[in-house]
């Protein structure tokens, strides 16, 4: 609404906005969009909100699968936030993940809606595996930016503050936020919207921890790479998703129960 006022929020995009690494298939998935929508409910009870988001779907599957959906909700806010699995693939194009980000973003606009994404951090603070995957992640992000301009999207800049590569933000497959992680994304979008009660605590470092040394990085690494990167370069191989015959959570406007701060 126009006085900042949004009742109707959807939200469009793969694992982090379904909320992957904050509950489980069996609690039941939490994640920042969710807590966005209990922000918003805490303010206004009527606040409806809807999830589309599905895990392992690509920039241009998002588009292709959730705009649709997400129009004819006619939404009075909007977030989406895609392309981290385009970078991860082989033949990763930055301007044609970009190209299906700014469609989404031109046609949500377009029917009125206030429309936020993010940039992602360099996922080579996170593991050193993944620093090749930095530049990447740099053009991705550029290009965000460069449509967010163009059709007046809020961008919340999440890889501009070194708290969201602190280790405690991410789950253990470090390719998903953690409860914190997904906390902090929330108060992050929530500040980018001037959203009543945001500040910009979420850039806060954490308290200060023990550093690893460096026989225990290398184990950890090794353990990662077992448990979590050799099954999923494994699906990537037989050509499958952690996303293949799953629905959005939420596919419709719904209540929103106000949850803890």
């Amino acid at each position: 609404m126009s006085d900042g006022t949004f009742l109707r929020y959807v939200a469009l995009g793969d694992s982090q906005t379904e909320g992957v690494g904050d509950g489980d298939d069996t609690v039941g998935l939490r994640g920042w969009a969710d807590r966005l929508a209990e922000s918003l409910a805490r303010a206004h009870p009527d606040v409806r909100y809807a999830n589309l988001a599905v895990r392992g779907r690509l920039a241009g599957q998002v588009r292709a699968e959730q705009l649709g959906p997400a129009l004819a909700l006619r939404p009075d806010l909007a977030t989406v936030v895609a392309g981290v699995n385009d970078v991860l693939r082989p033949r990763f194009d930055a301007d044609a993940t970009a190209g299906h980000l700014e469609a989404m973003f031109a046609a949500l606009t377009g029917q009125g809606a206030r429309v936020a994404t993010l940039t992602f951090p360099d996922a080579g603070r996170i593991t050193p595996l993944a620093r090749p995957l930095g530049p990447r992640i740099e053009a991705l992000n550029e290009r965000i930016r460069a449509a967010s301009r163009r059709h007046g999207v809020v961008v919340v800049e999440a890889s501009a503050h070194p708290v969201v590569t602190d280790p405690r933000l991410w789950s253990p497959d470090r390719l998903h936020a953690g409860p914190i992680g997904h906390a902090r994304i929330a108060a992050a979008v929530a500040h980018a919207l001037a959203l009543p009660g945001s500040d910009d605590s979420w850039t806060h470092p954490l308290p200060p921890r023990a550093r690893p040394t460096g026989l225990g990085t290398v184990t950890a690494e090794l353990r990662w790479a077992g448990t979590f990167l050799g099954p999923w370069l494994g699906r990537r191989l037989r050509g499958r998703s952690s996303g293949d015959a799953r629905r959005a959570k939420r596919p419709d406007l719904m209540p929103v129960t106000a949850g803890p701060q």
